[in-house]
């Protein structure tokens, strides 16, 4: 009797942990894909290549922008509603889009499509090694938040001298640092749908969905964008 109750408890735990991943992972895909089609989009149109990339001011509008809408989404989300986090989330992904269409003006196609896809099975086997593994990757987790913080200081150093070694160096520390947070952040959704209330709305899961996959979005578009700098063929 014990025995098949502790075998039910399993299985309903296991549907339950798969059931919100697989909505994060769902709704980050869609967040990828708005993000990859309007990048290219932008990249097809003179038009708006001038008036972003053009023009300093709105390009830091726009970089200021997105930065303020993740922190936002990040802090707010539990006083938003589902639908409004949702529509945030996708607005985020444009933009990002936006902001990112000069990969394909500084880079090959053919190399943006072989990163991405390198980029897809390392964010993947991370991923499910944060899912599956018994370690708690707490420590490991704040080691790469350390390592983060690190790497946006010496990148912003960066802008002011210019370095090939050192933008190489912060890139190759990057993939590291994001193959590191992925499999934390995984694992840390993993726990957040353990624990998550049995009487939890509709809202409440899909807001948490929305910020889990906010969170795994960043970190595959993050180590998408240090893996280009490594391997992507540049166009010059």
């Amino acid at each position: 009797m014990n025995t098949q109750y502790s075998n039910d408890t399993q299985v309903r735990t296991y549907t339950k942990v798969n059931t919100f991943l697989r909505s994060v992972y769902n709704w980050m895909t869609i967040g990828l894909a708005v993000t990859g089609i309007t990048s290219f989009y932008v990249s097809q149109n003179q038009t708006l290549l001038n008036i972003i990339h053009g023009n300093i001011i709105i390009k830091i509008g726009l970089f200021v922008t997105v930065l303020g809408l993740v922190f936002f989404l990040s802090s707010r989300i539990q006083k938003l509603s589902a639908s409004t986090a949702t529509s945030l989330f996708v607005i985020y992904a444009v933009l990002m889009g936006t902001l990112l269409s000069y990969i394909f003006l500084a880079y090959t196609a053919s190399s943006i499509v072989s990163t991405f896809f390198i980029c897809a099975l390392t964010f993947g086997c991370f991923s499910t090694y944060g899912m599956l593994t018994k370690r708690d990757l707490t420590s490991l987790g704040s080691f790469m938040f350390m390592g983060l913080i690190g790497i946006i200081i010496a990148s912003v150093i960066n802008i002011f001298i210019g370095s090939t070694i050192l933008e190489m160096i912060i890139s190759y520390a990057g993939v590291l640092v994001f193959v590191g947070l992925t499999a934390y952040d995984t694992q840390k959704l993993k726990e957040m749908s353990l624990t998550m209330p049995g009487n939890a709305t509709n809202a409440m899961v899909r807001k948490a969905v929305i910020l889990g996959a906010l969170t795994l979005y960043l970190d595959f578009i993050n180590l998408f964008l240090m893996l280009l700098r490594i391997l992507g063929v540049s166009r010059d």
